[in-house]
């Protein structure tokens, strides 16, 4: 299993990552801001098995791709130095839906999921703040997404962001500080001092999800883990 990550987490939780699965560490350098420069949920969007890619990543971020044979594909638009240039890989694909501003996202995510149901949403840094789980269930950071959600009958819990750290930034979001791979919540932080914590603990065990906190430490915005099964011929 391969796990894309933000090099600059914590430590303590990248060792916790490199015992769980291969890490590559992810940061850009040169392409946008400093602050998400390492977000894997700004270059990378994951279409069922397959991960949606921004042209202008790093050389040697695809050069470890296709070395872990991951099955990926290369999106239409190029990250820029800011919005909406920094938006477009930023969308939840769960089986069912798109979320996103549906004015930002990709051309090739939106071919890809042409057999899916489009939700939008005015929050372009939709995966940011939206952690899609099971049976159409979600927990997010923006109040926006949260109504939207509701409104099209949608289970959905609502975090405060303003627990979640995120460098040079007032906060972070919630869906940015997690990872989901199988039954696994993996999550850059503990909850011990989120006032939703026994909401969220309880929210995950009525899906079934196991939590592993990453680290001792408030929850830490990196752009979310991506987790690839690396057993996929690439394309």
């Amino acid at each position: 299993m391969i796990i894309i990550s933000n090099s600059t987490i914590p430590d303590e939780a990248l060792k916790k990552l490199d015992q769980i699965g291969d890490v590559i560490p992810f940061i850009t350098r040169g392409i946008t801001y400093p602050a998400i420069s390492g977000h894997p949920d700004v270059f990378f969007c994951h279409v069922d098995e397959l991960l949606v890619s921004a042209p202008n990543i790093p050389a040697d971020i695809k050069k470890k791709l296709v070395k872990g044979k991951i099955n990926f594909i290369e999106g239409s638009s190029a990250v820029g130095s800011k919005y909406p240039e920094t938006a477009k890989y930023n969308a939840v694909v769960t089986d069912r839906y798109l979320i996103h501003n549906l004015q930002v996202t990709d051309s090739r995510i939106k071919e890809l999921c042409s057999n899916r149901i489009s939700i939008h949403v005015n929050q372009a840094y939709t995966r940011c703040n939206l952690l899609p789980l099971n049976n159409d269930r979600f927990i997010t950071s923006d109040l926006g997404i949260y109504n939207t959600l509701i409104n099209n009958k949608l289970t959905a819990l609502y975090i405060d962001p303003k627990q979640i750290k995120l460098p040079d930034f007032s906060n972070g979001f919630f869906g940015g500080a997690c990872g989901v791979y199988k039954n696994k919540i993996y999550i850059i932080g503990s909850l011990v001092e989120m006032k939703e914590k026994n909401q969220i603990i309880d929210f995950l065990s009525d899906t079934n999800y196991n939590i592993l906190e990453l680290y001792k430490g408030p929850l830490y915005d990196g752009g979310s883990l991506i987790f690839i099964d690396s057993t996929a011929k690439n394309c």
